[in-house]
Protein backbone atom coordinates (compact mmCIF):
# COMPACT_ATOMS: atom_id res chain seq x y z
CA UNK A 1 0.00 0.00 0.00
CA UNK A 2 1.33 3.19 -0.97
CA UNK A 3 1.71 6.01 1.62
CA UNK A 4 0.08 9.26 1.66
CA UNK A 5 3.42 11.48 0.60
CA UNK A 6 4.12 8.50 -2.21
CA UNK A 7 0.62 8.91 -3.98
CA UNK A 8 0.98 13.14 -3.32
CA UNK A 9 4.26 13.10 -5.22
CA UNK A 10 3.09 11.20 -8.01
CA UNK A 11 0.23 13.38 -8.38
CA UNK A 12 2.15 16.05 -8.25
CA UNK A 13 4.67 14.82 -10.97
CA UNK A 14 2.22 13.32 -13.04
CA UNK A 15 0.71 16.75 -13.10
CA UNK A 16 4.19 18.51 -13.43
CA UNK A 17 4.05 15.93 -16.70
CA UNK A 18 0.77 16.86 -17.76
CA UNK A 19 1.25 21.21 -17.65
CA UNK A 20 4.87 20.64 -19.72
CA UNK A 21 2.81 19.21 -22.57
CA UNK A 22 -0.09 21.81 -22.48
CA UNK A 23 0.12 23.75 -25.44
CA UNK A 24 -0.25 26.94 -23.61
CA UNK A 25 3.51 26.30 -21.77
CA UNK A 26 4.52 26.12 -25.63
CA UNK A 27 3.55 29.71 -26.18
CA UNK A 28 4.60 30.95 -23.00
CA UNK A 29 7.88 29.90 -24.20
CA UNK A 30 7.82 31.20 -27.48
CA UNK A 31 6.22 34.74 -25.74
CA UNK A 32 8.92 34.76 -23.49
CA UNK A 33 11.69 34.64 -26.56
CA UNK A 34 9.27 36.60 -28.80
CA UNK A 35 9.27 39.45 -26.26
CA UNK A 36 13.63 38.51 -25.14
CA UNK A 37 14.04 39.09 -28.92
CA UNK A 38 12.31 42.28 -29.68
CA UNK A 39 13.74 43.83 -26.12
CA UNK A 40 17.07 43.29 -27.12
CA UNK A 41 16.48 45.00 -30.67
CA UNK A 42 15.38 48.24 -28.61
CA UNK A 43 17.78 50.50 -27.09
CA UNK A 44 16.87 50.34 -23.52
CA UNK A 45 18.68 50.64 -19.86
CA UNK A 46 18.51 48.78 -17.19
CA UNK A 47 16.33 49.98 -13.98
CA UNK A 48 20.15 50.40 -12.04
CA UNK A 49 21.52 52.60 -14.50
CA UNK A 50 18.21 54.43 -14.87
CA UNK A 51 18.40 54.73 -10.79
CA UNK A 52 22.14 55.90 -11.25
CA UNK A 53 21.17 58.63 -13.85
CA UNK A 54 18.06 59.73 -11.70
CA UNK A 55 20.63 60.25 -9.12
CA UNK A 56 23.27 62.17 -11.19
CA UNK A 57 20.64 64.36 -12.31
CA UNK A 58 19.21 65.19 -8.69
CA UNK A 59 22.98 66.23 -7.69
CA UNK A 60 23.31 68.39 -10.99
CA UNK A 61 20.00 70.09 -10.47
CA UNK A 62 20.78 70.87 -6.49
CA UNK A 63 24.37 72.11 -7.76
CA UNK A 64 22.16 74.05 -10.37
CA UNK A 65 20.30 75.81 -7.85
CA UNK A 66 22.93 76.70 -5.39
CA UNK A 67 25.01 78.48 -8.57
CA UNK A 68 21.71 79.97 -9.48
CA UNK A 69 21.62 81.62 -5.41
CA UNK A 70 25.21 82.20 -5.62
CA UNK A 71 25.01 84.11 -8.68
CA UNK A 72 22.01 86.00 -7.38
CA UNK A 73 24.12 87.09 -4.47
CA UNK A 74 26.76 88.27 -6.68
CA UNK A 75 24.50 90.40 -8.61
CA UNK A 76 23.29 91.77 -6.33
CA UNK A 77 26.17 93.00 -4.39
CA UNK A 78 27.21 94.33 -7.48
CA UNK A 79 24.57 96.35 -8.31
CA UNK A 80 21.23 95.31 -8.63
CA UNK A 81 20.89 92.40 -11.15
CA UNK A 82 21.47 91.41 -14.57
CA UNK A 83 22.70 94.51 -16.80
CA UNK A 84 20.72 95.61 -19.94
CA UNK A 85 23.48 95.68 -21.90
CA UNK A 86 22.91 91.82 -22.49
CA UNK A 87 19.68 92.25 -24.95
CA UNK A 88 19.28 91.87 -28.10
Amino acid sequence: MKQPNDVFNDFQAKMSELLKNLPAKDIERNMKALLSQGFSKLDLVTREEFDTQTQVLMRTRARLEELEQRVAQLEAKLGGGPSSSNQD
